[in-house]
């Protein structure tokens, strides 16, 4: 009974041993990481918005902008208009003056020839009109005929006083009509130019506040899919990190040692190179540094492939040339990607990344960024290698 007890003491030891509790989750959670990326979406949404109120807002200023320049060129139209009917005033008036010269004048010469014609006589009684001169009776049948042709040229020169002074009524009134009607149009046209001009002032201040909001919003989304990307970035390293800790044990307690030998079964050497790559994530980029601290898009590549036993210079010059070039649509996890132009100048190739599946590479971006995942399709991708 003992011996079946300490048998069965050790077997649950045993157990115990090689079925170790489930590691806790890699920190940050997934839950964590879902809230950031949340964040990000909600506060895109708000950028969204922002962004079709901008583009409204926009479009409203455009179209008073074209509605002030009308408003702007009808005004300037109305003012020259304004300027012929202040000359045609200013000629009218001249017109009106010479004309009432000419009743004055008229009046003058009818004045005179009644003056000179009459002299002072009263020509209702013929007597006197027969012997005032001592001509008798023929000298008064001459004179009533000088007369009656006096009375027709007194009324030929009144009837052009009259009309003259019509005439010039007629000038006065058009042309006081058209300067008072010109100078209201000119007032309108000035009125609108002013509320034109003031809206789009108006609309302008909307806009800017708009554009104001907006890069603020940007910078709030920024932010957030910063930290999204850091924390899913920090995820994927903690949880990639914990299963080469678990291959590394494996491989440790079987004996083996090298790369090769404690890859899991189906993973292939590109896959190892693209896993250590993937560990590295968060690491700062340093020009000319081949780790461990930091890395430069070459040094990256260099030392991932140095896992698995490949040598390559740390120069994205030689590598391009490390092994065939591959065909971007047989692409494996590994693979090198290079940038730049492929002329006689190795030197033109100026960047590198690793392919790890998905249209997706790791790669040291520049300074004053970290090693990072992103697209491949960037407008500089020139081809592939596969180091060998």
């Amino acid at each position: 009974m003992h011996t079946v007890r300490t048998r069965l003491f050790v077997a649950c030891c045993m157990v115990a041993t090689l079925c170790p509790p489930a590691a806790a989750e890699p920190a940050p959670s997934a839950g964590e990481v879902a809230r950031a990326r949340a964040t990000v979406k909600q506060r895109a949404k708000a950028l969204g918005v922002a962004s079709v109120r901008l583009a409204a807002a926009n479009t409203r200023l455009d179209e008073l902008a074209v509605n002030a320049g009308r408003m702007v060129e009808a005004y300037n139209g109305q003012i020259v208009q304004l300027d012929g009917a202040r000359e045609r005033h200013s000629m009218a008036m001249e017109r009106l003056k010479a004309a009432e010269d000419r009743v004055a004048a008229t009046k003058a010469a009818v004045s005179m020839l009644a003056t000179q014609s009459y002299a002072g006589m009263d020509l209702s009684n013929p007597m006197v009109s027969l012997f005032s001169d001592g001509g008798g009776l023929e000298g008064y049948l001459h004179r009533t005929s000088t007369l009656e042709s006096i009375g027709q040229e007194q009324t030929e020169k009144l009837k052009q006083v009259r009309d003259t002074q019509q005439v010039a009524t007629v000038l006065r009134a058009q042309a006081e009509d058209a300067y008072t009607e010109q100078q209201r149009a000119a007032a309108q046209a000035e009125e609108a130019k002013a509320a034109a001009e003031a809206a789009v002032d108006t609309q302008q201040r909307e806009t800017e506040a708009i554009e104001a909001e907006k890069v603020t919003l940007e910078k709030r989304v920024d932010a957030a899919r910063t930290e999204a990307e850091q924390l899913a970035r920090q995820r994927a390293t903690a949880m990639e990190q914990a299963r080469l800790e678990r291959q590394q044990r494996l491989a440790k307690a079987s004996g083996a040692g090298s790369a090769a030998r404690w890859m899991t079964p189906g993973q292939t050497t590109g896959d190892v190179v693209a896993n250590w790559a993937l560990t590295q994530l968060g690491k700062p980029y340093v020009w000319a540094a081949a780790g461990p601290s930091g890395f430069d898009c070459s040094g990256l590549s260099m030392r991932a492939w140095e896992k698995v036993g490949v040598r390559l210079d740390h120069w994205t010059g030689t590598q391009w040339n490390a092994g065939p070039h591959v065909p971007l649509n047989q692409l494996q996890r590994g693979d090198l990607l290079f940038f730049g132009k492929v002329t006689n100048n190795p030197g033109d190739i100026h960047h590198v990344g690793i392919f790890v599946g998905r249209g997706m590479m790791v790669h040291a971006p520049q300074t004053g960024d970290v090693v990072r995942i992103a697209s491949m399709w960037r407008r500089d991708l020139v081809g592939a290698t596969r180091p060998r």
